[in-house]
């Protein structure tokens, strides 16, 4: 990574969310600044999480997700259940406010302006991650908010990326 300005790549805009799915009874989600629409025709968007997390687990099971996309008031408590925590140890969806989409996915309420469920038409598969690709099926507008980006994640509420985010690596840029 001799060429690589960490600082260059920190320059791309990401905002941030909920990745989330249902299985076998287990609900289970994690916030991820991979998510982005790809077609209008149909309705796709992308999701990129990493292959050792539950939810990347459950969403390969279940063939569909949901992304719950944060408002920037979010408390670093929620960001942190979703964000820190493991679901193998804990219930992340406990004291949470959510409806079930149609599809059967959570589609989270609290500090979220909106949501969307997908059903997963293709996967790519690359060394730490997996990229879900996912024609929507629902979405859903809850209200009118700021919204979080990654980068007001950093500077505002000096968060930091966990080893499993593909963005772990700007943590040295502190």
């Amino acid at each position: 990574m001799a060429n690589i300005d960490m600082k260059a790549m920190f320059s791309l805009t990401y905002g941030m969310y909920i990745v989330s799915t249902e299985y076998n009874g287990k609900l289970n989600g994690q916030v991820a600044n991979t998510c982005m629409q790809i077609t209008s025709e149909p309705l796709c968007v992308a999701v990129c999480i990493n292959k050792a997390n539950l939810t990347t687990e459950l969403v390969s099971s279940r063939g569909a997700f949901s992304v719950s996309i944060m408002e920037r008031e979010v408390p670093m408590t929620f960001i942190g259940q979703f964000g820190f925590k493991s679901g193998r140890d804990i219930d992340k969806f406990a004291g949470v406010k959510y409806r079930m989409s149609e599809g059967g996915t959570p589609l989270i309420e609290d500090w979220c302006a909106a949501a969307f469920d997908a059903k997963v038409v293709r996967t790519v598969e690359m060394p730490s991650h997996i990229l879900f690709v996912g024609e929507v099926r629902e979405s859903v507008f809850f209200r009118e908010a700021p919204l979080l980006t990654y980068s007001d994640y950093h500077t505002i509420k000096k968060g930091k990326s966990p080893k499993t985010a593909p963005t772990f690596g700007f943590n040295t840029l502190k």
